[in-house]
């Protein structure tokens, strides 16, 4: 009489019988199966992108900015028709600045300010300004790169 096999040496055998079956689709250096390649639609990759456009040049008052909450961007003009970008979060303890007033961006959180031509620290606690960031004016329209 033959005994049955057992329940361990049945689920074993099974998942090596599994695992041999799905690993040629795993398996990186398998020639059979090649990698799915991206497609680029005409229409995007015939039209340049400038970026996000953030806002309209006469959103942006001269002498103060504005704060771009979900960016993490303020924009500012320190004089007419020059327009400038940093980031938004504080150089202290990464609050998010949430005004920008009398040439300054403030921070809520513990009274930082940084100037609105250089985003330079005029009133800590923050050790360093805030970081520049990159956009472009086309026409009236300002878009972060």
């Amino acid at each position: 009489m033959t005994n049955p096999p057992a329940r361990r040496t049945v689920l074993g055998t099974g998942a090596a019988f599994l695992l041999a079956g799905c690993s040629k689709y795993g398996d990186s250096n398998s020639s059979s199966v090649s990698p799915p390649t991206a497609t680029t639609s005409p229409i995007a990759s015939s039209k340049p992108s400038a970026g996000k456009e953030l806002a309209e040049t006469s959103d942006i008052p001269v002498g103060g900015g504005k704060v771009f909450k979900d960016q993490k961007v303020v924009v500012t003009q320190p004089k007419k028709g020059e327009f400038k970008a940093f980031s938004a979060i504080c150089t202290h303890q990464g609050c998010t600045v949430n005004k920008v007033a009398d040439g300054t961006i403030d921070c809520p959180c513990h009274g930082s300010k940084y100037r609105i031509t250089d985003a330079s620290v005029v009133h800590g606690p923050a050790p360093r300004p805030l970081p520049a960031k990159k956009i472009t004016v086309k026409g009236k329209s300002i878009f972060l790169a």
